[in-house]
């Protein structure tokens, strides 16, 4: 709080602080904007007959956008299509050489990667916003339970005297639109306030939907059962920030050189491995893979594959199943050691150690400290994909404790508290540092 304070006192720190907070929320009002099409006096209706419902991929969806999923509005897709062509470009650096040398080139090739990154987000909103109009239209949205035969569930009416496809295909430029709009509020607070933009969005939907569950807990369980749980929320935060703050710090010395006439190096410095190296892209991947099981059995004749449906419908889509909860952990497990894998490479970290003249110390240069390095990592990772697994997790004991079917999208546990304490800490630490700076510029003056 003392570095808000400060920043708040400080005249520039201020602008961007409140430039932010404008960004926000021109962010929760397209949010809520209502799309053309859309009877939302009628998806008010199916939302209550799906409180209940288990989707988790599409609840996790829904978390990241701030509820405005579910309602088809203007900022439906959210920042999900950005996230995710920024996670498939990360993964096809290691594949593609072009990509790959892009990356070494510094500010200039990752320039031209932001811009792949643009391109291939429009082209994801435009599949999952296609995806999302037809799982609407069918009443796929909410899981089945609202009949699109009866008027007052239809999500699109048809009944309006306009062709359904223009409707349609209004409604998916509209969805792409605000994406590509969500992707530029993003950058302008990278650029001009406070944070990295795309973080501060997704912290802004998690938040946003933090009063709606809390009060639904208490409505549902009690005052005593509510104060139980935000104790344990605390908990949770605590333990989360400290894992988040974790780190092993390799020590890293480089020898004197002579270049020129001037001497350089001698200076002492580490490599920070955290903890958690992964952050929660584990946790989305995983996600994934347990929902397409479901996605896979809808393209099918439901009575043919009536029992098959049955049975991941009560055990691969159900939290409080315990067949549920093993695989999730599991798949986090193996989701976290692959991804580390493929973003730290310790034989690049040791041939640029080696070309500038750095050394573990004793450790020799080149391969014995690529194997030091990934010995190291290999370790460390497991008690960061046992922290990711048991902290995703924890929310389906929730769900057991409370009796309760109705909070798929618990935000108090799992990804939400990753993300908002992850975010918290980087918008910290940014604050500051520039008001670091700012003092430095005023002690030498």
């Amino acid at each position: 709080m003392s570095a808000f304070t400060s920043a708040l006192r400080t005249p520039d720190l201020r602008k961007k602080l409140l430039f932010t907070v404008a960004i926000v929320g021109i962010y929760r009002l397209g949010a809520t904007l209502p799309s053309p099409g859309v009877s939302y006096a009628n998806v008010r209706a199916c939302l209550k007959l799906t409180e209940s419902a288990n989707n988790d991929l599409l609840n996790l969806l829904n978390l990241f956008s701030g509820g405005a999923l579910l309602q088809l509005s203007v900022f439906a897709l959210g920042i999900m299509p950005y996230i995710t062509a920024s996670i498939i470009l990360q993964l096809l650096t290691v594949v593609i050489p072009r990509l790959e040398q892009l990356r070494k080139e510094g500010q200039s090739g990752q320039a031209k990667i932001t811009q792949y990154t643009r391109y291939l987000t429009l082209g994801l909103a435009v599949l999952q916003a296609s995806a999302f109009v037809a799982l609407a239209r069918t009443g796929q949205l909410f899981n089945g339970l609202c009949d699109q035969n009866d008027p007052t569930y239809q999500i699109i009416p048809e009944s309006t005297g306009i062709p359904v496809w223009l409707t349609l295909s209004v409604l998916v430029l509209t969805m792409t639109a605000g994406t590509g709009v969500v992707m530029w509020l993003g950058e302008l607070i990278t650029d001009r306030g406070v944070g990295n933009g795309m973080s501060v969005l997704i912290f802004t939907s998690i938040a946003a939907r933090l009063p709606g569950e809390g009060w639904s807990i208490k409505e549902s369980s009690g005052t005593g059962k509510f104060m139980l749980v935000l104790a344990l929320v605390l908990v949770i935060i605590a333990l989360v920030v400290f894992i988040e703050q974790a780190q092993r710090r390799i020590p890293v010395q480089y020898a004197k050189r002579m270049i020129g006439r001037r001497m350089y190096g001698g200076t002492s410095t580490y490599i920070p491995l955290k903890v958690n190296q992964a952050g929660v892209v584990p946790v989305i991947f995983a996600s994934s893979l347990l929902y397409l099981p479901q996605l896979y059995l809808q393209f099918f004749d439901k009575n043919t594959l009536k029992p098959y449906q049955v049975w991941i419908q009560n055990n691969l889509a159900d939290p409080v199943n315990p067949l549920y909860i093993g695989v999730m952990f599991l798949l986090i497990i193996f989701f976290t050691y692959f991804y580390v894998s493929i973003t730290f490479n310790p034989t690049e970290v040791a041939e640029n150690m080696k070309k500038y003249g750095g050394f573990v110390p004793g450790i020799r240069p080149g391969k014995p400290t690529a194997d030091y390095l990934d010995f190291i990592l290999s370790r460390i990772t497991l008690p960061g994909a046992l922290y990711l697994g048991l902290i995703s997790v924890m929310p389906n004991f929730f769900f057991i404790w409370l009796n309760q079917q109705q909070y798929q999208n618990f935000p108090f546990g799992g990804v939400a508290v990753l993300i908002m304490v992850g975010v918290g800490l980087e918008t910290v630490k940014q604050i500051e540092s520039q008001l670091m700076q700012r003092n430095y510029e005023g002690f030498l003056r």
